[in-house]
């Protein structure tokens, strides 16, 4: 099961904790994004070995993680919904995309394989806006003329938690649906017409797998271990594309990073026969001015390695790693992140 594995996983990171105490003073915490916690559980776990250094990260949601970073409970910080530059200056901090992946809808519908299902943006908001209530109906029979769909109540699965992934995920339907942004709109948390809540993209994901008729939105990589079924999505060229790191990647291809401060750029919705309409980044969020100057340049050497060493690791969980021209930026930027001496805590040396 997906979530024994996750246990084991966040086992694995408290058993990081333990590592001596000659370096405790150095160890990282972090918390927040639900979306990205399995490579960041996967780096972790390599990093610990190759350094004795550990990462210790609570999934938590993006607004958890926002929380505890202002509040200086936690090293760093991780959301889905980048903050404004404004934010960013009232707070102090530092933001920069760490990695990429995309969202799919996901649903258990009996006979249907991982697939088959096309869905599109428009139908995907009625479903979620209690507008489109039954698998048969002709808005999605027409986009699936040779699926024998049955008549069965859909279930619409969301999140319960202040989530990033709501927010790209919301973010998309307002492009694609023209009544979401007036009905329901777009942010981390959302008064939902329908639907259940579950916490975290493992609550998604479980609530999908064990409710007959229902669908849900999570993070590829949660679809892909939990073995669900997920649905093609037509894109805003028109075209129906499989989510893969190929439709990712051709969906950030064109992103202009440093335009946005912080580089909150939004990657839903983007042109090109072959993008994925719900592609993402998440971010990582750093004090510049951090109290405890130790553990922030250790996270940024974490940092600086998961750019370096952790792409194939990223890779073999659905995600995509950022280009190289945009961690050369990013890498650049930390050059704002300093100890009292007013000094940068720490330059790459690649």
């Amino acid at each position: 099961m997906f979530f024994a594995r996750i246990a084991a996983a966040a086992a694995v990171l408290f058993a990081a904790a333990l590592v001596g105490s000659a370096v405790q003073a150095a160890d990282i915490s972090g918390a927040g994004a639900t979306f990205p916690y399995p490579v960041y559980a996967k780096w972790a776990d390599a990093y610990r070995k190759q350094t004795g250094i550990a990462v210790n990260y609570q999934s938590i949601g993006s607004g958890g993680g926002i929380k505890q970073v202002k509040a200086r409970t936690v090293t760093f910080g991780a959301t889905d919904a980048p903050l404004k530059g404004a934010d960013l200056e009232a707070a102090g901090l530092a933001q920069f995309p760490m990695v990429m992946g995309a969202i799919v809808p996901v649903v258990n519908i009996p006979g249907l394989k991982p697939g088959e299902l096309v869905l599109d943006g428009d139908t995907l908001g009625k479903i979620y806006l209690g507008q489109v209530k039954y698998w048969n109906d002709p808005a999605i029979a027409r986009l699936n003329p040779d699926l024998k769909l049955p008549r069965l109540a859909i279930a619409p699965i969301r999140r319960s938690d202040g989530s990033g992934t709501t927010y790209n995920f919301a973010y998309y339907l307002g492009q694609a649906n023209p009544d979401w942004t007036d009905k329901v709109g777009v942010a981390t948390a959302l008064q939902w017409p329908v639907g259940i809540g579950a916490k975290g993209n493992e609550g998604v994901a479980n609530y999908v797998a064990n409710t007959r008729g229902s669908i849900g939105y999570v993070e590829y990589a949660y679809a892909k271990q939990n073995k669900l079924t997920h649905a093609n999505m037509v894109n805003r060229a028109g075209k129906t594309v499989a989510p893969s790191p190929a439709s990712f990647q051709a969906a950030a291809a064109n992103a202009d990073w440093a335009s946005k401060p912080g580089f909150g750029v939004i990657l839903a919705n983007q042109p090109g026969d072959q993008s994925w309409p719900m592609t993402a980044a998440t971010w990582i969020l750093l004090h510049k001015k951090p109290q405890d100057a130790a553990a922030t340049a250790e996270a940024l050497k974490f940092f600086a390695w998961a750019y370096t060493k952790g792409d194939t690791m990223a890779e073999e969980l659905g995600y995509v790693p950022m280009p190289e021209k945009v961690v050369k930026e990013v890498e650049a930027s930390w050059s704002a992140i300093g100890g009292e001496a007013g000094k940068p805590l720490f330059v790459p040396s690649h």
